[in-house]
């Protein structure tokens, strides 16, 4: 593996990311950032009407694209191209920029607020987490996440234990002197409005720790390579529509696209666990996610291309509970192929752990891919 990795700029952008809150349909600010990063590029661009963005690059010259075959043999006709490869046809790759979080749910009489989740953030991965509320007008108030009581020290041992309900014994308070439900209205908040959790963004070593890794890291491996891309550096075999999208944690991220994709890649994280083969330092591709198994025949391409190219990869499952924007893509009846690809990540939904190692192997297969 000859590619370099910078690991320098991969921080960068990734810790640009996090500074975003962007919890799932909040998605303004951050696309905001996205459209005026690509532009700085000289990428193109659309965004979609519900939120999301769609940069595109075209297949480079043929005598420019890495390993390209200048010799006069006659192009293979689509048709017979062995197990459905849909070789030099464009190809989607897609990350998703939402985070999971909260929403005002009610608010209650001394003034602490009533939350429900906004993806799939279970209280206890959450409860003692700063955050933000987002009221409108763009005033943002902070606050934090408590149990119900708040202290060990005035309640009895079974309130203590009991598990964090955000139904009965989970609240947020606010950082403003309120005693009353008409308290933070006057400041602003109601319901409906967003809270986003402090990320904790924290480079240990070769260790990132931080919230939302899932998936802000892979959307960071996507702009690293439209960077190369835009200098000279990386030369596309085919056209690539890069998606970065904004509704996956709740289901319908990538259903939006454009009628000449063949193929699907989705980048996301491959979440370490007992049964799983996932490793923090390796690149994991997906076999099959709790709704369907990938394409047979991307899968495999995918081996083969991370074989041939050095990159430490595993295979994996993930049930019961994982699945990636190509699901949906699948769903919504477009006929194409769909694989998926990430670095293995520690503690899922909560707050996470990667390794560099596993973002560079996952960089490096997706490099490969675009120009294969």
């Amino acid at each position: 593996m000859d590619t370099f990795f910078d690991k320098n700029y991969y921080l960068q952008t990734l810790k640009a990311l996090m500074d975003i809150d962007s919890t799932t349909g909040q998605y303004e600010a951050m696309q905001q950032y996205i459209c005026e990063l690509l532009s700085s590029m000289g990428i193109g661009y659309s965004t979609v009407r519900k939120g999301g963005v769609i940069a595109e690059t075209p297949a480079a010259p043929a005598d420019k694209a890495a390993g390209a075959d200048t010799s006069d043999k006659p192009a293979e006709a689509a048709g017979n191209r062995p197990s459905g490869r849909s070789d030099g046809e464009p190809l989607c790759i897609t990350a998703h920029l939402d985070d999971i979080g909260l929403m005002v749910r009610h608010i209650n009489a001394d003034g602490t607020l009533n939350v429900c989740p906004v993806g799939g953030l279970y209280p206890f991965y959450c409860v003692t987490e700063n955050v933000r509320i987002y009221s409108r007008g763009g005033r943002v108030t902070t606050g934090s996440i408590c149990r119900i009581p708040n202290s060990v020290h005035v309640s009895e041992d079974e309130l203590q234990k009991a598990l964090p309900d955000y139904r009965t014994n989970v609240c947020v308070v606010i950082d403003e002197d309120v005693g009353s439900a008409a308290d933070p209205r006057a400041l602003g908040i109601e319901t409906g409005d967003y809270i986003a959790l402090e990320p904790r963004f924290t480079v240990a070593g070769d260790y990132i720790k931080s919230r939302f890794l899932d998936d802000k890291a892979a959307a960071a491996v996507l702009l690293m390579l439209l960077r190369e891309i835009s200098a000279g550096r990386l030369a596309p075999s085919r056209k690539i529509y890069w998606y970065f999208a904004f509704y996956e944690e709740i289901g319908h991220g990538t259903v939006v696209l454009p009628e000449d994709v063949k193929d699907i890649l989705a980048v996301d994280i491959a979440p370490v666990g007992p049964d799983q083969n996932s490793s923090e330092q390796k690149v994991s591709i997906f076999a099959k996610d709790s709704r369907f198994p990938y394409h047979k025949g991307f899968t495999e391409e995918l081996r083969e291309l991370a074989e041939s190219s050095g990159v430490d990869y595993v295979m994996d499952v993930f049930t019961p509970h994982y699945g990636t924007d190509c699901d949906p893509a699948v769903s919504a009846g477009y006929d194409l192929r769909h694989g998926a690809i990430g670095p293995g990540t520690l503690n899922s939904h909560g707050y996470e752990r990667m390794h560099l190692k596993g973002i560079e192997n996952t960089y490096r297969l997706a490099e490969r891919l675009v120009t294969s």
